[in-house]
């Protein structure tokens, strides 16, 4: 198997710079190629191999680099099929359309097993606005085909400028990974792992809440309830989060690398869940209401919610163990069961944090590639906790 991944950008954002860093702390470049491509019109009178469209040329880390031009499938055909390569990085033209090029990918007729892997988008943040301006068209379709957009000179930009930024991306793409960290600070693994979608903290929090969920109605059901529950046969100790599989990233792509974030959108749910029970306070009875005869036909993921967001956004230890006492104000905030986080502390470091009920813990943490927050409860106030949160 082949994986493909497209590193799309305008010129000057950093493609180049962030593929070295990748196959320097994160690849085996002997198991790469490269292919440098003036997609389009461009470049074909270049001086190549005419033959194949196709110049080969050394790295110095073993990554054979190739320029294809010419009829671009034919020419990636010669390149997997000659190569037999682990990864192919493709990096198009800055001015190329991303979709064209995942399509070009995509259709690409070989016996070779093949994958489109991800379609990754660097955008200079300083430039974010001015290129969605004056670019509109072919800037903007790099953004909306991104799986994960990598934000670049994000060091020395100014909190202001960097959520200007976040807003035309989001605008334009909601459900792609942001990378907003500057690049110094993370290592190339962290990168690549982001890239595909390694680790989804929502879905790793709402897996835990499931598990103790499932495990409190396992013995309540025993213990205390009384009622013989036929449970459908279900084993609700595994749970498919809205017919998604979080921890398996085999995507379909559809002219779309979205990695996997296809998120809930908790405000079109019901999650008064109780049915008329009084809210009980945590240590108190159960809370999910198990005395509801029918409560055994819902999943976790039903019964809770998770609200939290991406910011590049820094906290103080302060501030965070400030927050992680307030959550245990039930009125208002919810009843939380899990938060978990990860921010910058605004002086290099970063902070990680954890709460369950009754206990909060605050801890120096390695750099992310954005900061992440994620609370997961039910009956949840999203807008005291985005005040909370200073969302």
């Amino acid at each position: 198997m082949t994986k493909i991944d497209i590193f799309s950008g305008f010129l000057g954002a950093g493609k180049t710079t962030l593929i070295k860093k990748l196959l320097q702390e994160a690849l085996d470049a002997s198991k790469v190629v490269l292919i440098e491509n003036e997609f389009g019109e461009i470049g074909i009178d270049g001086g190549f191999l005419k033959e194949a469209g196709v110049e080969i040329k050394e790295m110095n880390s073993g990554c054979i680099c190739c320029s294809l031009v010419g009829d671009f499938g034919s020419s990636l055909k010669e390149v997997i099929e000659t190569y037999h390569p682990e990864r192919i990085l493709i990096e198009p033209s800055g001015v190329g359309k991303l979709s064209d090029v995942m399509k070009a990918v995509q259709n690409v007729d070989t016996d070779a097993e093949v994958e489109l892997n991800s379609a990754v988008v660097v955008v200079d943040a300083n430039k974010c606005k001015m290129y969605a301006k004056n670019f509109g068209e072919f800037f903007l379709n790099q953004i909306e085909h991104a799986g994960t957009v990598i934000l670049s000179r994000t060091a020395d930009i100014s909190e202001s400028k960097l959520n200007t930024a976040l807003d035309i991306i989001r605008e334009h793409n909601d459900k792609a990974t942001v990378i907003t960290t500057p690049w110094e600070e993370l290592d190339g693994k962290k990168i690549l792992e982001t890239i595909e979608n390694a680790k989804d903290l929502e879905a790793e929090l709402m897996a835990e809440v499931a598990k103790l969920h499932d495990e409190h109605h396992h013995d309540h059901h025993h213990d205390h309830c009384g009622h013989d529950h036929d449970h459908d046969g279900h084993d609700h100790s595994d749970h498919d989060h809205d017919g998604h599989d979080h921890s398996a990233h085999d995507h379909d792509h559809d002219g779309h690398d979205h990695s996997g974030h296809d998120h809930h959108d908790h405000e079109e749910h019901d999650h008064d869940h109780h049915d008329g029970h009084d809210h009980h306070e945590h240590g108190e009875e159960c809370t999910c209401g198990c005395h509801d005869h029918d409560h055994h036909h819902h999943h976790a993921d039903d019964i809770f919610a998770s609200w939290g967001f991406e910011t590049p956004a820094a906290y103080t230890k302060e501030e965070l163990e400030h927050i992680l006492e307030a959550l245990e104000d039930e009125k208002q905030y919810g009843s939380i069961l899990r938060a978990k986080g990860m921010v910058p502390a605004g002086d290099g470091t970063w902070l990680n944090f954890d709460y369950v009920p009754g206990e909060g813990n605050v801890r120096t943490g390695a750099a992310e590639v954005t900061g992440k927050i994620c609370v997961i409860g039910a009956q949840l106030n999203e807008e005291n906790l985005g005040t909370l949160f200073r969302r």
